[in-house]
């Protein structure tokens, strides 16, 4: 059986059950379609150092993407099947799928065949996680990543022992035999977990302390989302809300208890003002707590004033579950970020750097241009989007912000949208976005493929520049950043 140790590591030969994991699931036998998923390993990693048995198919092991990652899960144990039925052959089998995952997918028609019962990895998800003594959940449409990696080590380096759900891989927890930490399992009653909001599955968990980084849009209408982060802040006995985040200050009447954080003299945690300090690869500030007056500085190895906020928020939940604020802030300085997010991939020898990044909505994308033009140098942009209905639904907002976090002398270069297969309306994609990103005054390139964009970029790069590699839903971006490094003079 394997579970994490404390230092996060994946362990053969070792078994621990979570007080809080419901037998009945953690005895069932799982399968999960799609389990190298950024939602859905962390899950599997979790029920799998439960206790649990868990076997699993993807498409991406089929087209052969990212085969060390799945060549470490069956190091582990899990049963890893071909994507065409074949692991499910009994009706006690559970079949753990995505709620977008189409009727016609062989697994999905396997199960039904045999009677399986199937859930949604949000209906698992927050089984486990409503269970738990003490849950924290994550919510907001950016920055739900690094607030939940930061909450969890700062309650792992306080010794609380928490379980995290993570949909980024957590470099503290990064080990030889845990080469993809994006969970971690542990016994001290608490769940940390990041909540989505983008299929409306966060209306099913149940936090004691609910943290709303903010709102914006991405996969749905604000109207919608509203109501949804509303019920959500409702349902915690204490809410952590953004207080600079007009959208999200605006649900503060939901919360039962609230407790603000954020730029603005108005939140209970705060930063001094005049003492923010950006470097390239860092930032620090002076954190003040509006109860007491209390004041620590705070450095952290992570750049940017968007990672300075996800630090108070991570603060202010951590303060609600009983870390004192100077020891959140003290563990917090020992926190190596994650993995694609504002990753610096290296420098090449004539001075280009390379960085590895999540950005794939307007706010996400807005931050780390924003990190980026702190520092002087040109910006080359590659954005592949994440799906053809988010460019929809988001291409005014992601264009404008594009064209005007940008210089002049900048340059971005779009490929074609990420695609794996199924009846997608692929009638609109990456060449109305440089349209407008066109219209609004910036400089942008449209190259179908993705190779053709390295070579493009290769051509045009010149040193002093960073290169940046954006988007999400795709493993792969992270060898194309390297690749492109490796190409570089």
């Amino acid at each position: 059986m394997v579970v994490t140790s404390r230092a996060g590591a994946y362990r053969k030969g070792m078994t621990t059950t979570d007080p809080a994991a419901p037998s009945d699931l953690t005895t069932r036998n799982w399968f999960f379609c799609g389990i190298g998923g950024s939602g859905m390993l962390p899950l599997a990693l979790i029920l799998r150092g439960m206790g649990a048995q868990v076997a699993g198919s993807d498409r991406s092991r089929d087209q052969g993407r990212t085969p060390e990652k799945f060549a470490w899960l069956e190091t582990l144990g899990f049963k890893l099947f071909a994507q065409d039925g074949s692991g499910l052959t009994s009706a006690g089998q559970v079949l753990v799928a995505s709620a977008a995952v189409e009727d016609t997918v062989p697994e999905v028609v396997k199960a039904k065949a045999l009677g399986c019962e199937r859930m949604s990895r949000a209906e698992l998800l927050s089984r486990l996680f409503n269970a738990s003594a003490h849950s924290i959940a994550v919510g907001g449409t950016s920055g739900k990543s690094t607030v939940t990696g930061m909450i969890g080590w700062i309650l792992t380096a306080a010794g609380r022992d928490p379980t995290i759900m993570n949909g980024a891989v957590m470099k503290n927890f990064v080990a030889a035999d845990a080469p993809f930490a994006s969970a971690r399992v542990g016994s001290g009653g608490i769940f940390v977990s990041e909540v989505d909001e983008s299929d409306g599955s966060i209306a099913l968990y149940e936090p004691l302390i609910a943290v709303l980084n903010n709102v914006s849009l991405d996969h749905k209408s604000l109207e919608e989302l509203h109501e949804l982060f509303g019920d959500f802040l409702g349902r915690a006995a204490i809410a952590v809300i953004n207080a600079d985040d007009p959208e999200s200050l605006a649900l503060v009447h939901r919360a039962n208890k609230a407790v603000t954080f954020g730029f603005a003299g108005n939140a209970r945690i705060f930063v001094e003002p005049g003492t923010i300090a950006e470097g390239p690869t860092s930032i620090s500030a002076t954190v003040i707590d509006r109860n007491d007056g209390a004041a620590y500085p705070l450095t952290l190895k992570v750049p940017g004033r968007h990672n300075l906020a996800n630090a108070l928020a991570a603060l202010a939940a951590a303060q609600a579950a009983g870390v004192p604020l100077n020891d959140g802030v003290r563990h917090l300085a020992g926190f190596s970020g994650l993995a694609r997010r504002f990753d610096i991939v290296g420098t090449s020898a004539g001075g280009i750097t390379v960085i590895d990044d999540f950005g794939h909505n307007p706010e996400k994308v807005a931050a780390t241009l924003a990190t980026l033009k702190a520092h002087p140098g040109r910006v080359i942009a590659f954005f592949q989007p994440h799906g053809y209905g988010p460019l929809r639904q988001m291409g005014h907002e992601l264009a404008e912000v594009l064209a005007t976090r940008l210089s002049p002398e900048d340059v971005t270069i779009l490929c074609d949208p990420v695609y794996f297969g199924g009846t997608v309306d692929r009638s609109v994609g990456s060449e109305r976005i440089v349209g407008m990103i066109r219209e609004h005054g910036g400089q942008a390139e449209y190259l179908p493929s993705r190779d053709d964009c390295a070579d493009r970029i290769v051509v045009l790069a010149r040193p002093g520049d960073r290169i940046v590699i954006m988007g999400a839903r795709d493993d792969t971006l992270s060898l194309f950043a390297r690749d492109m490094l490796a190409r570089l003079p």
